[in-house]
């Protein structure tokens, strides 16, 4: 079924790649019968819901260098997309005679059980591109490590988008891009304006698909100045107060 349910979104991998996405489909069902991570329980659900829906934006997007998922939603995109980029930077290493700079996964959360399903997984996976990072966001953006150190942040929360915005965009170096995964809804452009303006970012595209006969989008932005002191706000008032 994983096989053939990755050939009809045109998805063709190896052996080797399918075998990874077996191993983590039995592991997640494992794990999601002790602390119900998810309430899709069939093979199908999963595989569609969870596993082509992380792995649509490498149909649109080459993704590099150091990766934040921010409220990653129990390994997704963030497992999908940690295999798929372990198994292409191995067959570029094996072409190319030597080794290349690998992609780097970074999940930043402030759950620790959460993060510790996710290094379960990594480590079970033998996935050596992921680096948690337990953190509240408010620390972490005081951090020079980790403040506008990103090339790439992705993330498949269902959050505000003008908050989304400012917990992601202040993480990213300049010039480089935010990915955010979302349901299609024209409307929500029009909120996300002010927001782009005050952290100094833009839409570069939006990428549509339909998954399941539900219309998703990935939305990408560039970041094109350095993020004004004043933001991110504290969390409090991102919570409460619109950007």
């Amino acid at each position: 079924m994983l096989q053939k349910t990755f050939k009809s979104y045109n998805f063709n991998f190896d052996e080797k790649t399918i075998k990874k996405f077996e191993d983590f489909l039995a592991m997640f069902k494992e794990k999601n019968n002790q602390i119900n991570l998810s309430s899709l329980r069939d093979d199908e659900s999963i595989i569609e819901k969870h596993f082509i829906d992380s792995l649509m934006l490498t149909k649109f997007i080459q993704l590099s260098w150091n990766i934040a998922d921010i409220w990653t939603w129990w390994g997704f995109p963030l497992i999908p997309l940690a295999i798929y980029y372990s198994m292409q930077d191995k067959n570029l290493d094996i072409n190319s005679g030597w080794q290349i700079t690998k992609t780097q996964f970074y999940w930043i959360d402030s759950v620790a059980k959460k993060l510790k399903s996710v290094d379960e997984f990594a480590i079970n996976l033998e996935l050596d591109n992921i680096q948690t990072i337990h953190s509240r966001f408010e620390e972490l953006w005081q951090d020079k490590e980790y403040r506008e150190s990103f090339d790439f942040v992705v993330s498949r929360a269902t959050a505000y988008f003008p908050t989304l915005l400012e917990y992601a965009i202040p993480l990213l170096k300049v010039g480089w891009i935010f990915i955010a995964y979302k349901m299609d809804n024209e409307n929500e452009l029009i909120e996300w304006d002010v927001a782009l303006i005050k952290l100094k970012s833009e839409i570069v595209y939006i990428k549509k698909y339909e998954l399941w006969w539900q219309k998703r989008s990935l939305v990408i932005i560039r970041k094109n100045e350095k993020t004004p002191k004043d933001y991110p706000r504290s969390s409090q008032i991102i919570t409460r107060q619109t950007i």
